[in-house]
């Protein structure tokens, strides 16, 4: 009976590499690879930005829409760790936003929105206009001009590709690798926002940033998948996509 009771009994190092849960080594691939690329691509693009203003139309949408690439890699290390190590995406993470997910994560992006614009209000009298104002999306807006087809494709990054990659590594494996050693949810949900704000690069709102990273991190929280906290990524992240179509 003892010898059943062995062979019955869970593997104690089921969803461990090296003797670590693979979403923590997944979630450092995708960041590692989001700064490695991030540098190659500072190397490769300097003189290509310098002159920028004297290049065509046509050359500039690609050189500004590569800034994009170093994002898109953060879902990678997950997803690869999923299809290797875990039982698949839907599964592991939820990736597939069903009614209750888009309920509540409409919800949560809605409050996201809400928090950044009160935190980003208070930001503004601390550093002022030009600090807060300046950002990743208004160098692009301005780089892109009135080029529309790169202006949608710009959007439908914002919109679409960064809350699935930047929720598949934060809500996903850094999710489910803290959950794994039974840290406290809400500790959970403070940490992977901390990250979250720190990897937009942006000192002068990461307060918002973080706000914001909580707020979306609630619907990851209430519902315990992924796919919600990518609804709620892809709300708050809607209306500065659609503020690329009407900045000069």
């Amino acid at each position: 009976m003892g010898r059943e009771h062995e062979d019955n009994a869970p593997e104690v190092r089921d969803g461990l590499v090296f003797g670590v849960h693979w979403g923590f080594l997944a979630f450092f691939a995708g960041l590692g690879g989001y700064y490695l690329v991030s540098l190659v691509l500072a190397a490769v693009l300097t003189g290509s930005v310098d002159d920028l203003p004297a290049r065509a139309s046509t050359e500039i949408g690609p050189i500004i829409l590569l800034a994009f690439l170093p994002n898109l890699l953060l879902g990678l290390g997950p997803a690869i760790g999923s299809w290797l190590r875990g039982r698949g995406l839907r599964a592991d993470y939820g990736l597939i936003p069903n009614a209750r997910d888009l309920k509540v994560g409409l919800a949560c992006g809605g409050f996201a929105l809400l928090v950044g614009y009160l935190l980003n209000l208070v930001l503004l009298a601390v550093y002022g206009p030009e600090s807060v104002n300046s950002g990743p999306l208004v160098e692009l807006a301005s780089g892109l001009g009135d080029e529309l087809v790169w202006l949608i494709l710009a959007a439908l990054v914002v919109v679409l590709a960064a809350p699935v990659t930047e929720e598949l590594l934060f809500r996903g494996a850094m999710w489910n690798s803290l959950a794994f050693y039974r840290v406290p949810q809400w500790a959970i949900l403070l940490l992977t926002a901390l990250v979250f704000a720190q990897v937009h690069g942006e000192p002068s709102r990461m307060i918002a940033l973080f706000g914001q990273g909580v707020a979306i991190g609630v619907a990851r929280l209430v519902t315990g998948r992924t796919g919600a906290s990518m609804v709620a990524h892809a709300a708050n992240n809607l209306p500065p996509a659609l503020l690329l179509f009407t900045m000069p």
